[in-house]
């Protein structure tokens, strides 16, 4: 072969190597990069959880779980309620901030978690900086009961009483330092009248001892009180807000009986872990909107003695906020000491 044949057939086999080096670097090229226009799975993919920290079977669990199944027909996935109870609602919280920010687990924060601020020594989570609001899912209130067959028949009979015997009457609730154990308290500094609170561990040991005239009224929720009124056992004299005047026809609000400025409101939220995506919080806000809407949910809700309410986040972190600080002064001045 001819030197010029041997050039001619070295380009050619170089010309060779070169194209196929080519296409083997397009082909890992292809194989190696994502591909670019590949869109993300839509919110929600798999279940979502929801913890709470109550025990299964109360209002706030069945609340979670009637606005769970809604939620699920609304996103197309299961969104499971895990209840995990405790004080302050610690455990709760702790197994919330210990998933990924990713909007598959949320929790369900109450005002219970705003009197945990000022109340707990270590609360071990800061509900304003660890998570973010989504929206309120209900609101609720506590009513004032009396003995169907004792004196008071009035909220006016009860403060009358006070007046004239300070120190005389005693008031149950369950434990100290719980929504109604503070509702108690507000009420004695908001009437400026004096009597003695009793806390039980139960509501219905409180019943109990308003049954035997160990106490003159208790205070509590609706649903929990619902047995001994439906048997004209128990008397409701007021609301402390709104809801339960309006389940419980004809009774009157605090502030309507004579007692000015005085209020107590109950609420439930979900919230999610800090660090989850803004474009899930709203997925699950607009959802929320719409369910709490529902004419089947709010019936069922209201049954429970909870009024359906969505909101944007920025309302419920506000009303976390000024429930922190109300309840900080009730407590201080109540001197209740710290848990």
């Amino acid at each position: 072969m001819s030197r010029a044949a041997r050039d001619a057939a070295s380009i050619s086999t170089t010309r060779r190597r070169f194209a196929v080096g080519a296409a083997l670097a397009v082909t890992t090229a292809i194989v190696v990069s994502p591909a670019p226009v590949r869109a993300q799975a839509k919110y929600p993919d798999r279940p979502v959880r929801i913890i709470v920290p109550f025990a299964a079977g109360g209002v706030a669990d069945i609340t979670t779980r009637i606005v769970g199944e809604k939620l699920g027909e609304k996103l197309g996935q299961r969104f499971v309620v895990e209840n995990m109870p405790g004080a302050g609602g610690i455990a709760a919280a702790r197994a919330a901030l210990s998933a990924s920010p990713d909007g598959y687990t949320i929790a369900l924060l109450t005002n219970g978690t705003a009197i945990s601020v000022p109340l707990m020594k270590n609360l071990a989570f800061d509900p304003l900086k660890d998570f973010v609001p989504i929206s309120s899912v209900g609101i609720f209130d506590c009513v004032f009961v009396t003995n169907a067959a004792s004196e008071f028949r009035t909220l006016a009979d009860f403060m009358k009483m006070a007046r004239e015997k300070p120190g005389a009457l005693n008031v149950g609730t369950i434990n100290i330092g719980s929504t109604q154990n503070l509702s108690a308290e507000l009420f004695k500094a908001t009437a400026g009248i004096d009597f003695v609170i009793v806390p039980f561990r139960t509501t219905p040991e409180a019943v109990v001892g308003l049954m035997r005239n160990d106490v003159h009224m208790v205070i509590d929720f609706p649903a929990a009180l619902k047995a001994g009124l439906s048997d004209n056992k128990l008397r409701a004299v007021a609301a402390t807000g709104p809801v339960s005047a309006k389940v419980l026809t004809g009774v009157p609000t605090v502030a309507q009986a004579g007692v000015s400025n005085y209020e107590v409101t109950s609420w439930n939220a979900l919230y999610a872990p800090v660090g989850t995506p803004k474009e899930i919080v709203d997925t699950l806000n607009r959802a929320l909107g719409e369910i709490l809407a529902d004419e089947d949910v709010k019936k069922r809700a209201l049954d429970l003695g909870i009024e359906t309410k969505a909101s944007s986040p920025a309302d419920i972190d506000a009303r976390m906020r000024a429930d922190i600080d109300k309840w900080a002064k009730v407590i201080e001045r109540a001197g209740i000491a710290k848990q």
